[in-house]
C-alpha cells in the first residue's frame, strides 16, 4: 500500500500568536485551534504528560498544511541556536510558491523575518530566497518566472 498524501509538517514553537500571525501574512489560513493532551498525545510522541496547544495553518489551494505545537508541558528542548546554518543535518527548510518574492519578504519582515542570504535567479525560471521566520525555521520562497 502506498501512501495517500504528505498530510503536514508539524514544526515547535514558544510564541503561538506570533507564528500564526506570520503564516497567515504569508498567505496560509488559520484552519483552527485546540489543545491536546491525553493518553493518545503521550503515546504518539513518546513524552509523558503531554499538554500542547496546536494550531492548523493550509495553503489557499487546501493541499499543504502546517501543525504549529506549543508545548506546555514537558518543557520545550532547545535544539540550539535559532540561527543555525542552512547545512545542519535535519529538517532543512519550508519552501512555498509565490507570485511576488519582494513583496512577501516586505510584507514577511515586520514579522521578524530575515532573509538569509540574498533573493537569487535560478536561469530563466525562478527567483527564490531563504528567510528565518519564527523560532529560526528557514522558510523558502519562490516565484515562478512567466
Amino acid at each position: 500500500m502506498a501512501i495517500q498524501r504528505m498530510d503536514n509538517v508539524g514544526i515547535v514553537v514558544e510564541d503561538m500568536d506570533a507564528a500564526i500571525a506570520f503564516f497567515v501574512e504569508l498567505g496560509m489560513e488559520l484552519e483552527g485551534r485546540t489543545e491536546v493532551e491525553g493518553l493518545v498525545a503521550d503515546q504518539c510522541t513518546g513524552l509523558d504528560g503531554v499538554r500542547c496547544d496546536i494550531a492548523m495553518v493550509r495553503t489557499p489551494d487546501g493541499h499543504s498544511r502546517l501543525e504549529l505545537a506549543k508545548y506546555r508541558s514537558p518543557a520545550v528542548i532547545s535544539a540550539g541556536p535559532r540561527n543555525r546554518p542552512h547545512n545542519i543535518l535535519g529538517t532543512h527548510r519550508v519552501m512555498f510558491a509565490v507570485d511576488d518574492i519582494e513583496d512577501t519578504v516586505a510584507r514577511l519582515r515586520p514579522h521578524g523575518a530575515e532573509l538569509v542570504g540574498e533573493i537569487a535567479r535560478f536561469e530563466d525560471s525562478y527567483l527564490l530566497c531563504y528567510l528565518r521566520g519564527p523560532e529560526g525555521i528557514i522558510v523558502g520562497l519562490a516565484e515562478q518566472l512567466r
